[in-house]
C-alpha cells in the first residue's frame, strides 16, 4: 500500500487534486475538472489512481458522485516512515483542516487484515477501544436505541456520549454523538458517525463516515480519525500500540 501511495503522490496533478479536496471536500468530477487545463478523461484517470491508492473515496449523492479526501493512508505512511525519525512535536504538524459545504461530512477508509467479527469486537469492546482511541473506553449494551458513553480514568470527566441508531454486527454501526472533551466541541452539538465493515479476501474494508457536522465545524471533532484508524489497524495486525505523540492522550 505504501508503494501505491508514494506513486500516486509523485504526480503534481494528483497532488493538486488532493489539495483541492483538502480545501473543499466532497467535490464532483466537473468541479474538480474545472480547476485544470486538462481533459475530463485525464482528471478521471488521476482520480482513479488516487482511489486505488486509497487517498480518495467516492460517495453517491443523488445523481452526483462526490469525491472525498481520505487522509488515513497518509497517516499510515507518517506512522511508518516519519514519526520514528522526527522529533515528537512533528506529529502535531499532520493535523488536517477542511472547509466543506453544508451539510458537512468526512469519509475515511482503511483496509485491515482481520475478520469482520474481530473488527467489530475491536470497535465495541471498551478495553480494546482504549488501545487505539486516545486511551478512551466506550461502554454500551450495543442494542438499537441504547446509549453509549466514552471516558477514561485520566480524562477528568466524560469524553463523549450518544445513541446507537443502528446496530448490525458485524457489518454496520450508526451512532449519534456529542463530544464532551472540551467546551469548544461540546458547543458543536450532535453529529453522526457510521462504521461500515465489508469483507475483502482475507481483510476488511472499514469505512467511517462522520457527518451532520455544521459548516466550518471545529476540526477537533473529525481531525483525530486518521490517527484512530491507523492505531486500530496497527493493533489488529501486529498487537502493538502506536507511539505517535497524542495517540494515547488519556491513558
Amino acid at each position: 500500500m505504501d508503494d501505491a501511495v508514494f506513486k500516486a503522490l509523485a504526480d503534481p496533478t494528483r497532488r493538486t487534486l488532493l489539495d483541492a479536496l483538502f480545501r473543499e471536500d466532497g467535490q464532483t468530477l466537473n468541479a474538480l475538472q474545472s480547476r485544470f487545463d486538462v481533459t475530463r478523461f485525464a482528471v478521471m484517470k488521476h482520480l482513479k489512481q488516487l482511489e486505488q491508492a486509497g487517498l480518495v473515496v467516492t460517495r453517491r449523492q443523488g445523481r452526483e458522485k462526490l469525491h472525498f479526501l481520505n487522509p488515513v493512508p497518509i497517516r499510515l505512511v507518517h506512522d511508518r516512515w516519519v514519526s520514528k525519525y522526527a522529533e515528537p512535536w512533528a506529529a502535531a504538524l499532520s493535523g488536517l483542516k477542511s472547509r466543506l459545504e453544508s451539510p458537512m461530512q468526512k469519509v475515511f477508509e482503511i483496509y485491515i487484515r482481520t475478520t469482520p467479527e474481530r473488527l467489530w469486537e475491536a470497535i465495541t469492546d471498551p478495553e480494546i477501544r482504549s488501545k487505539y482511541n486516545f486511551g478512551a473506553r466506550i461502554t454500551s449494551d450495543w442494542t438499537p436505541g441504547s446509549r453509549f458513553e466514552m471516558g477514561a480514568p485520566g480524562a477528568g470527566g466524560p469524553l463523549g456520549e450518544g445513541e446507537n441508531l443502528e446496530v448490525d454486527p458485524p457489518r454496520r454501526l450508526v451512532q449519534s454523538m456529542v463530544a464532551l472533551w472540551s467546551d469548544e466541541v461540546r458547543s458543536e452539538g450532535t453529529t453522526r458517525v457510521t462504521w461500515e465493515i465489508e469483507p475483502v479476501g482475507d481483510s476488511c474494508r472499514l469505512t467511517v463516515t462522520h457527518d451532520q457536522l455544521r459548516e466550518g465545524a471545529n476540526e477537533e471533532l473529525y481531525g483525530g480519525w486518521p490517527m484512530i484508524l491507523s492505531g486500530l489497524k496497527t493493533w489488529l495486525e501486529t498487537g502493538e500500540l502506536l507511539t505517535t505523540p497524542g495517540s494515547l492522550l488519556y491513558s
